[in-house]
């Protein structure tokens, strides 16, 4: 698959990347954090990090890194996780308040919780202030309400240092709490750049809402059917008249909408 992305980004700006599967978003982190070759130029402020026969290591990149796997020092407690990558305590003591890891600077990595974790992963990422924060789906691992916890420490840390961040994510109710504009990728090349408003919120005539799901299960009831749906951590029910109960199945994405508050269930290619 062939990335092609033009882009001009704000400083101190705050931008999801987003995109099924394959469409080349984390792939463009990894670009720009010199961990993947590719063709063309990147310039961040003043500086230049790729051209023509120019490649910038990814040591010399001024950026702060945060995957899945919070890849922790695990000999090394929180505390000196943030002192190996700059020798700055004051900061690293910041980082952890605002975090709420103070009383845990002592702790060794083995001894704390997933969402603990991420939070030093993140505050180790920004311990060298740099000029742009990639985040590769952080708190994908998360359960709901730690991953909404992680997403305010995030909005706090971005807001108190104003570092240029570009965050990979399927989430949509995250994207729209984050980030100030959205760079949809399809296939490689970028679809679109909006607002998370102006992307998730759309309407159709007298549409209130549509959301992206799959079908679990069809239940029969009486002389109705009731389609199970899964859309991210929730399942809704659909009622659906037979005629349209033999149109769909279990395993089936489908469009949950509604109109007048009565939900419809449309089928996705």
């Amino acid at each position: 698959m062939q990335l092609r992305v033009k882009l001009n980004l704000k400083t101190g700006s705050f931008i999801a990347i987003s995109g099924e599967s394959g469409s080349g978003k984390s792939t463009l982190l990894r670009i720009l954090a010199g961990l993947e070759e590719a063709t063309g130029e990147i310039s961040v402020g003043d500086a230049q990090w790729q051209g023509k026969n120019f490649l910038l290591p990814p040591q010399k990149r001024d950026i702060g890194f945060v995957f899945q796997d919070y890849a922790l020092f695990e000999n090394m407690n929180v505390l000196e996780n943030l002192l190996f990558v700059v020798k700055d305590k004051a900061l690293a003591e910041e980082l952890l308040e605002l975090t709420h890891l103070s009383a845990l600077k002592n702790r060794y990595p083995n001894t704390l919780s997933g969402g603990q974790k991420q939070r030093v992963a993140l505050c180790r990422a920004l311990m060298k202030r740099p000029k742009l924060l990639l985040l590769d789906e952080p708190l994908s691992a998360l359960d709901p309400k730690i991953r909404t916890q992680l997403q305010g420490d995030i909005l706090k840390l971005h807001k108190r240092f104003k570092t240029t961040t570009l965050m990979v994510s399927h989430d949509p109710s995250e994207i729209y709490r984050l980030a100030e504009s959205v760079v949809l990728l399809d296939k490689g090349f970028v679809q679109e750049v909006t607002t998370p408003k102006k992307l998730f919120l759309k309407t159709q005539g007298s549409q209130k809402f549509a959301l992206q799901g799959e079908i679990v299960e069809i239940i029969s009831v009486d002389v109705i059917f009731i389609a199970v749906v899964a859309i991210g951590q929730q399942l809704v029910e659909v009622v659906l008249d037979r005629h349209e109960a033999k149109m769909f199945h279990a395993g089936d994405s489908v469009k949950v909408s509604t109109k007048a508050f009565a939900p419809t269930l449309t089928k996705l290619l």
